[in-house]
């Protein structure tokens, strides 16, 4: 193997980021792996923080991607609690905040994605976002004491959060500016599904009006909406989307869009640096674009993918096709496989949209592209060879695709 003195660095622990160190020593690579992050909390898993570490007595240590053993033993040095500020990407530098550099071989961007905020002025005790584990503590002894929760965002993030909140008996309004809760996120006839689900629970959902304000006196008390109206609150989520934390790259000299610009082995515009996870742009199967995909198996997939690309570059790998994401609220599984985002069309090939449990499927041009599933999962799996291979639409649902589509 080629003396590779520095080693990777690997920017942020992420599941990304510890799937490239993982696949890294998988591979045989056997030079320094060094790891930072500016949490100073060990490796976590994140999908659990809106679900099980929510609920009352949680316990945090089952969080933990690797155990601190594992770290040791593989020699990968983990530098937590500390920043990265910018990147000479031309020079292979990861400048940190306390004024040194490190240098690399090889640097592995996974710095994941930060949550949209209010305005500072607007972040009283009392508002929450939730992107970290000191974030699920925070919120989960917010819940432990509160009464009446307020959630800005109909994403899943805030949907977790709102079902968590009601298994506790908690006052729950979700706020969402679009005019259809979830639509964006997975079309009409299965967001009309989840909206009717959650107000099945108690959950008071507004739609088509924006949070403009927390009010409270040195604490969050009342949440403000845009049409003037005030909702009394003793816990405030922020469930807003998030941003691929990449404005530390500014000036680095990578092709940065929406995230990293990579091709399909996760390889940025400069040599040598590689990107994985929700901060990195990916090219669609479909269009060729670059996109971000916010899946913890694609995160997963995305950095063992990069780990061994560096570590084997002769035999470069790219992710499955299929991205896959789930969630549990109110003891209902949700799945989705692929590309639910435009589609032309959503099909039922299980059970009914009004039903308690069906599974769709979502066509791009003459392809099936996507699938969703309400408590199906028996249904919905078995089309992930489907969506790998852009199965013809009506070989999936029987139907024809109107004339003028194409793949």
């Amino acid at each position: 193997m080629t003396a590779r003195p520095h080693g990777t660095v690997i920017v942020g622990a992420s599941v990304a980021g510890i799937a490239a160190a993982d696949a890294l020593r998988k591979n045989g690579y056997d030079a320094p792996i060094r790891v930072l992050d500016a949490q100073p909390v060990m490796p976590h898993n994140k999908p659990p923080l809106s679900k099980q570490a929510l609920e009352p007595g949680h316990d945090d240590a089952r969080l933990a991607l690797r155990p601190e053993s594992y770290f040791a033993d593989a020699e990968i040095e983990l530098m937590l609690g500390c920043r990265a500020v910018g990147l000479r990407a031309a020079e292979l530098l990861v400048d940190l905040d306390d004024g040194s550099a490190l240098a690399a071989d090889d640097i592995v961007l996974a710095p994941g994605a930060a949550p949209r905020r209010l305005p500072a002025a607007q972040m009283l005790p009392g508002v929450h976002v939730l992107r970290s584990l000191p974030d699920a503590v925070a919120l989960r002894r917010a819940l432990d004491r509160g009464r009446r929760v307020v959630i800005g965002g109909c994403g899943f993030i805030g949907a977790e959060t709102a079902a968590a909140a009601r298994k506790r008996g908690l006052e729950v309004t979700i706020v969402e500016i679009a005019p259809e809760p979830f639509r964006a996120l997975v079309g009409a006839q299965p967001a009309r599904a989840l909206t009717r689900l959650h107000r099945d629970h108690g959950v008071r959902i507004l739609t088509g009006v924006g949070v403009t304000a927390v009010a409270g006196r040195g604490r969050a008390e009342a949440v403000l909406l845009a049409d003037g109206r005030q909702l009394p609150a003793d816990v405030v989520v922020l469930g807003l989307g998030v941003v691929p934390a990449v404005e530390w790259l500014t000036g680095s000299g990578l092709a940065i869009g929406d995230g990293v610009t990579c091709d399909r082995y996760g390889r940025s515009s400069v040599p040598h640096v590689y990107a994985a996870g929700d901060a990195a742009a990916w090219p669609d199967p479909f269009t060729g674009l670059p996109g971000r995909i916010e899946h913890w198996t694609t995160a997963q997939q995305q950095g063992a993918a990069v780990g061994h690309n560096i570590a084997r570059p002769g035999d470069l790998q790219s992710v499955p096709a299929v991205p896959y994401f789930w969630s549990d609220q109110y003891g209902v599984r949700i799945q989705s496989l692929g590309w639910l985002d435009d589609p032309a069309e959503i099909l039922c090939v299980h059970g009914d949209f009004g039903a308690a449990e069906f599974a769709a499927v979502y066509r791009r041009g003459d392809k099936v592209a996507g699938a969703f599933g309400l408590g199906a999962a028996r249904h919905l799996m078995p089309l992930r060879s489907a969506i790998e291979r852009r199965a013809p639409w009506s070989e999936i649902t029987g139907r024809s695709v109107p004339a003028g589509a194409s793949a």
